[in-house]
């Protein structure tokens, strides 16, 4: 006849950092707190320009004054991001003065 054994009472006590799931429980947070302070420190660090309105004008001007696929490179490398992002794909329009 099999002797029924009684569940301990008392556990074994474990300390709160030898436990796996805590870590789950702690670790995804933890990550992605890290990750956003490294976030910060990379777009500190290294800050977008402030761009001169007056130097761009006169490069437009310029631009617009040079002719053929001369003038057609120029104007498309001073497009503004989401423009040229936007018709990365799109055809190029035709100059109503040729």
């Amino acid at each position: 006849m099999p002797i029924e054994q009684k569940p301990s009472v008392n556990p074994a006590k474990v300390v709160w950092w030898r436990v796996p799931h805590m870590w789950l429980v702690v670790g995804g947070p933890l990550v992605v707190v890290v990750a956003s302070v490294v976030t910060f420190v990379i777009a500190a660090s290294n800050p977008d320009p402030v761009l001169n309105k007056q130097d761009y004008e006169r490069d437009l001007a310029a631009a617009a004054q040079l002719k053929g696929k001369e003038r057609e490179k120029a104007l498309i490398s001073m497009q503004p991001a989401d423009k040229a992002r936007n018709h990365a794909a799109s055809p190029l329009p035709q100059d109503p003065t040729k």
